[in-house]
């Protein structure tokens, strides 16, 4: 299953666009940019995006795109255990 990855553009002062566009360049993923995600309490403090569905955080855009990977590599793993 292709990962669903969401950002909010109100989260962009925190260089999100910068992770958003760099994601949007794998062919595997559905990267999507909405104009308010509703977590106006997350976004204003630090950069987030939504991973199928959950938030993920970090305290700069980089580790963002870190950890998003890290939370598709997980979701991965666990869809593979499934097949099992």
């Amino acid at each position: 299953m292709r990962p669903i990855i969401e950002f909010c553009t109100n989260n962009m002062h925190f260089d999100t666009d910068i992770v958003m566009e760099k994601l949007e360049s794998n062919p595997d993923y559905d990267v999507v940019e909405y104009g308010c995600l509703t977590n106006c309490g997350q976004c204003y403090l630090m950069p987030y995006a939504m991973v199928d569905g959950e938030i993920v955080t970090a305290q700069s855009a980089d580790e963002l795109y870190d950890v998003i990977v890290a939370k598709i590599k997980e979701a991965e793993a666990w869809d593979d255990l499934d097949l099992d």
